[in-house]
């Protein structure tokens, strides 16, 4: 999973990514102090992994990871050319999820692009830009599509008529419904790495005074609940330079009840409805991550593109049986070992064993 941080400059993009990834990217009080993307991978804690490698005494032990990119922020007339312009966007066209980092603190020491913090304004600006940049997109292959139709195309007249609805749908400052396309519809649209169809999380980066929680509000009254979530960054900055063994106690004392790390990728893993399956032998365990409703021989791919070529059948057991039984020859000897084929669905917790030819 690919997780791309973005928002105007100055919201506090790099101290989140630091946060998440206990990187140590510059932190600076003016635009731009990021030009060049900085990247960290965040370790997807797994109270299984650790008891599942047991089972062989594996010599090493892999989390799932995600991979987060903290690029430029964005101005208005981004799209344009302002600011770092198409060189922001182009960072951001591969990830999986947006994570846009809107600012709801007030700080006379943390200047801002603008006089009044507004999370609705900021959020406009950027979902803008990206609409705009997603326009120049289209209109490029407008422009072919129009010269294949002319060529007597016939393929071509019914995308060309698909890229105008799009065109004109996001100059109107509307989004797309990836859910309400037809197949060919959606193909269409994924060709290009739209950066306004891509999941948004909505990071609020807080502070710590009521004023802080007015402009939350605003955010939620605007994204949604189920699409926001809070980070107290500057707090939790000084909370990860304490001794590990007093972090917990001294967040509860401040009343941060969860981590802002699982609360992300929580809802990180909600948003791409992904579940987590488990390889084990005696050189790795290892956890990975699997859209829920894939099958079992894209399992095996995951894991390496000759297993999911050879695949023969796949020994499965979830996690949780595997860790009663204490082994996979007793999990055999019970009948507790299922024997699936490539149409098997994982389930969350599974543990694979794929057998393949090569």
């Amino acid at each position: 999973m690919q997780v791309g941080i973005i928002g105007l400059p100055n919201v506090g993009k790099s101290t989140i990514f630091n946060t998440l990834t206990r990187a140590k990217a510059d932190v600076a009080n003016y635009p731009f102090c990021t030009i060049e993307p900085n990247v960290g991978i965040i370790n997807v804690p797994d109270a299984n992994l650790s008891e599942l490698s047991k089972i062989y005494n594996s010599s090493k032990t892999t989390q799932a990871s995600i991979r987060v990119m903290d690029v430029a922020g964005l101005v208005k007339g981004a799209s344009k050319g302002e600011g770092l312009g198409n060189k922001f966007l182009s960072h951001i066209r591969t990830v999986d999820i947006v994570a846009h980092i809107v600012r709801c603190f007030y700080d006379r020491d943390v200047s801002y692009i603008k006089e009044e913090i507004n999370p609705v304004d900021d959020i406009d600006i950027i979902n803008t830009e990206l609409l705009l940049s997603d326009i120049e997109i289209l209109q490029r292959k407008r422009e072919k599509l129009a010269g294949a139709v002319k060529s007597g195309d016939s393929e071509a007249k019914g995308r060309l008529e698909f890229a105008d609805y799009l065109i004109d749908k996001f100059n109107h400052g509307e989004f797309l419904n990836l859910k309400n396309l037809e197949k060919r519809q959606s193909e269409f649209v994924e060709e290009f790495d739209l950066l306004s169809i891509k999941p948004v999380l909505y990071v609020a980066n807080m502070g710590e005074d009521e004023a802080s929680e007015d402009l939350y509000k605003k955010l939620v009254e605007k994204a949604g609940k189920e699409s926001v979530i809070k980070i107290y960054a500057k707090l939790e900055s000084e909370i990860s330079e304490l001794p590990e063994n007093e972090r917990e106690e001294y967040a509860k004392e401040l009343g941060i009840e969860s981590s802002s790390l699982d609360d992300f990728i929580k809802r990180c893993y909600q948003m791409l409805n992904l579940i987590t399956f488990y390889t084990i032998n005696k050189n790795e365990t290892r956890a990975w991550s699997i859209k829920s409703g894939e099958k079992a021989v894209s399992a095996a791919g995951k894991v390496h593109s000759d297993m999911e070529r050879g695949f023969i059948k796949a020994e499965v057991i979830n996690c949780k049986e595997l860790l009663k039984l204490g082994s996979i020859n007793r999990a055999k000897e019970e009948g507790k070992l299922g024997i699936e084929g490539k149409g098997y669905v994982v389930q969350d917790g599974d543990v694979l064993q794929v057998r393949f030819s090569v």
